[in-house]
Parts: structure tokens; sequence; C-alpha cells
């Protein structure tokens, strides 16, 4: 089998300004990726798709290859999906088809080896389309997330069957995580959405589940980071 790491990190970044090179512990956020991604034996290449010349040097100055993302795919309303299929078509091209495609969002810095390996074992012997990652949600929709109707009142966003009075005795629900995709190449460039296809997943803990999308979560993350290595 033939797999390939994938990181897409475009320049805009309206939440946290130029968030994907940010130093974290002292190392640009998108190196955790792209260094967790070399760790992984099965992982043929490493590649970086982005429209930013910045990224683009960090990128291969850490060990990637750099796929240049057009700006139609670079912009705050552009489909990631899209840019996975511009990847994919890009490595097609220079290097053969390969089998697994392994999106390890620069975002998510705080994965494991283990979790990459764990997602591509996953899909491999359930014979799924994706394989994504998920961590048990602190919040359920079936007890304490509400939606508010036109009238302003207030009901559960799915109200069970019978009445529940303990988070502990509602349906587990999870949050899905940035922390790893591993999915067929042929299921992304054929299909439009992840849940177009099926889906199975892995379970990663909240520590290694952080998303960093403002600067709250970069110092989460930093915390969380400097606590691993002081142990």
């Amino acid at each position: 089998m033939i797999a390939h790491g994938f990181i897409f990190a475009r320049g805009g970044s309206k939440g946290l300004p130029r968030k994907n090179i940010m130093p974290l512990s002292g190392k640009p956020l998108i190196c955790y990726s792209i260094e967790t991604a070399k760790k992984v034996e099965i992982l043929d290449k490493v590649f970086v798709s982005t429209d930013d010349a910045e990224i683009a040097d960090i990128a291969l100055a850490a060990g990637a290859i750099v796929i240049q993302r057009p700006q139609e795919l670079a912009g705050d309303q552009s489909p990631e999906w899209l840019a996975w299929r511009h990847a994919i078509e890009w490595v097609t091209a220079k290097y053969g088809n390969f089998d697994e495609f392994v999106s390890l969002p620069a975002t998510s810095p705080l994965r494991s080896v283990k979790d990459v390996k764990d997602a591509i074992t996953k899909r491999s012997t359930t014979q799924a389309d994706i394989c994504i990652s998920v961590t048990p949600a602190s919040r359920s929709p079936f007890f304490n997330m509400v939606k508010i109707d036109c009238k302003g009142r207030v009901a559960l966003v799915n109200k069970p069957d019978c009445t529940i009075s303990r988070r502990q005795d509602a349906p587990t629900v999870f949050d899905m995580t940035t922390v790893v995709y591993s999915a067929s190449p042929n299921f992304i460039m054929n299909y439009s959405n992840i849940f177009d296809g099926e889906i199975t997943s892995i379970e990663v803990p909240k520590e290694r589940a952080i998303d960093i999308d403002d600067i709250y979560d970069f110092k989460l993350a930093e915390v969380i980071l400097n606590l691993t290595k002081g142990n």
C-alpha cells in the first residue's frame, strides 16, 4: 500500500492571523504536523498544500514537499474538500497513483504518531471510505444543548424518548476533531462530502484533540505541550 500524508495550510486566517506559522513553544505550528507525519513509517511522502510563500519555505525546511495551491482554493469560503482533490491530482500526476490519503491539519499539533497509525489501520480493516477522529463531547444534544425557536422558546436540540436527569444517562455523543482523516483517494475524487461515504472513526483523548482556532486554543495547546515536555 502506498500512503501519503497531507497538510493543508492557507496563508490567511481571520480568527488567529498567520496561525499556521505562529511559534508554539519555539517552533512554527505547522512543523508539529510535518514532524509527526514523517515519524509514521507507512507514509511514503509528506506534502504541504499552501498558497503562502513563507509557509512553503518553512515546510520545505522541515522536509515536506510543497504543493502550490491555487488562489481560488485558498479563500475563506473555499471548501477544503476541493483543495484535497487538487492535491490528489497534483501528486498523482507527479508521483503516480496511491492508495491512502492522510490529512493532518496543522491546527492539531498535539496528535500522536499512534493516532495517525490507528486511523490508517481502522480504515483498512473496516474497508470504510474514510476514517475520522472523534473525542467525547462535553455537552449533549439530548441533555444540555438547546435551540431557540422564532418565539424565543427554548427546547433541547434532540428530545429523548424518556426524561434524562443526568448527562451520564444520555446517549453517548462525540465531537469530530481535526486530528486525522484517512481516506481513499477515489472516494474524495468521486464524492463531495465526508458524510457521502461509509465512515469509521478512532477516539482520541481531549488533550490530543485541541483544534487551534483562536488565541485561547493556542495558549491551551502551549500549556499542555509544555506539561508534556516536563514529563
